[in-house]
Parts: C-alpha cells; structure tokens; sequence
C-alpha cells in the first residue's frame, strides 16, 4: 500500500493501480497544495485520487466536497508518550514473537480472514471491486513480512504452533514508532491477543528509544480504540479520507472530468 508524506504534493500508487485497474494517486492535501494536487493527476492522467486532509481544516474539506472529492472515512491517530506514563503489564494467552521465514503463509491466512469485508476506504467506494478491496489488506500483510520500507517488525502471536494473528510496526522518525496493521483470526478474537501486541508494540517503541508511539484506525473502529484508551493511549489527530474520480473508471462509472 503506497504511503505518501504530508510535504509532498501527490504520488502514483503503482500497487493500487494493477490491483484495481485504474490510475490511482494518492495525496495530503491542503489549502495551499491543493490546485497543485488537481494539476498532477490532470497532467498524469489519474483516474481516481485517494486524498487525506486534516479534520480541523473543515474549510478545506469542504471547498474539495464541492470539486467532487467524497468522503469515504475518517481516520483517528491516538498516541502514548513513554515520558509521561508506564507501559501496563500482559497477561498473554497466546506467545507474541518476531516473525520467523516461513510465518508468511500463516499471515497470509489470518489476513485473509481477518480483513474479509473490512470496511475501510477501498470498501466504502462502490465504484471498487469488493475482493479487489480485501486483496489491499492481505497483499500489505505479505509485504509487510518481506520489505522493511513497509514495516520495520513483524509480530506473531502463536498458540500451538498456529498463528492466531499478526502486528506490524514502524519507525517513523527517531523519536516516534506506528503500530500499523493488527489482524487477529476470527477463531482466537475474544483472547487478548491484540491487546497483548498493542502492549508488546509499547515494548518494541521503548526499546529503540522512541519517545512515542501512535496508532490509528476508522472512528467507527470503536472497539480497538477502547483498548488503546484502557492502555494509556490518547487522541491524537485526525483525517479525512476523501476519493475523487476524474474519469468513467471502476466498477460503475463516473461523469469524465479529465482535462485534455
């Protein structure tokens, strides 16, 4: 999954493209960037921008609604700063450790099950094929276990020597770490298991000398962002996650936009 820097002004998506068949590009977009934003993927000739903006810039939001931008999700940031709290104990059900060669193909599995109809972005634009849109889940799973430009580690959470479910994890600068993408099977939810890689992704961050670790997940996503608060996590930040389709594309079609 493309990742983008909030300096930047836009980027081509190469994995989202061949999965889904468009042109995809994604964005930060702001008040000043945002003409230079439509420019490049004229100019590229996008099909469809994924594009976040910053919640508290409702302005800006809603000059992109009225350009055709739509809304597709709102993603919240929590952060934990290890200066200013202690990490909480675990009590484990299952043993959390680092992904080993070969674990690939358990990731794949409960990733593949986990994220089965998962209602983030991709999902909530109909104009996307919906196993298209489970496939971006598993396929950043698998790359998280191979490239360290997508996740720094990779934890397993193990139990009878089947994997129950996976966390991946990122530096993001020296001072800050991500916990990035949980999964845990359908059959072990209910155990703890994603509380104990929140609490063993703590562990990890403090290790390396982080002085901070964030998380972030759909506002709707309420039931991980309570575990976050029970282990000391706070509110953070948050984003928009808007789509823009400049051309007939996806699985319905659209009014072309794209300038000649």
């Amino acid at each position: 999954m493309a990742t983008f820097a909030e300096s930047e002004t836009a980027v081509f998506s190469r994995i989202d493209s061949e999965r889904f068949g468009v042109r995809v590009a994604r964005a930060h977009i702001g008040p000043e960037n945002l003409q230079r934003v439509l420019a490049f993927c004229w100019s590229e000739r996008i099909d469809v921008l994924i594009a976040r903006c910053i919640t508290s810039d409702l302005g800006n939001a809603q000059k992109m609604e009225a350009m055709g931008f739509v809304l597709m999700d709102t993603l919240v940031y929590y952060g934990f700063d290890f200066g200013r709290r202690s990490i909480p104990d675990d009590v484990p059900r299952a043993h959390v450790r680092g992904f080993l060669p070969g674990d690939e193909v358990q990731v794949e599995r409960v990733s593949t099950e986990a994220f089965k109809g998962y209602y983030g972005h991709y999902h909530a634009d109909p104009r996307l094929e919906r196993g298209k849109c489970d496939e971006a889940y598993v396929s950043w799973a698998v790359r998280s276990c191979s490239l360290k430009q997508v996740a720094s580690e990779v934890l397993v959470a193990e139990h009878d020597s089947r994997i129950l479910g996976f966390a991946t994890l990122r530096m993001n600068t020296p001072e800050e770490g991500e916990g990035v993408l949980f999964a845990v099977a359908p059959e072990a939810q209910g155990m703890g298991i994603y509380r104990s890689f929140i609490i063993d992704g703590m562990k990890w961050c403090k290790e390396r000398g982080f002085t901070r670790m964030v998380v972030s997940t759909q506002v709707t996503n309420v039931a991980v962002q309570k575990v976050w608060c029970r282990v000391g996590f706070e509110p953070a930040r948050s984003f928009y996650t808007f789509h823009k389709w400049f051309t007939d594309g996806g699985l319905n079609g659209a009014d072309s936009e794209r300038k000649e």
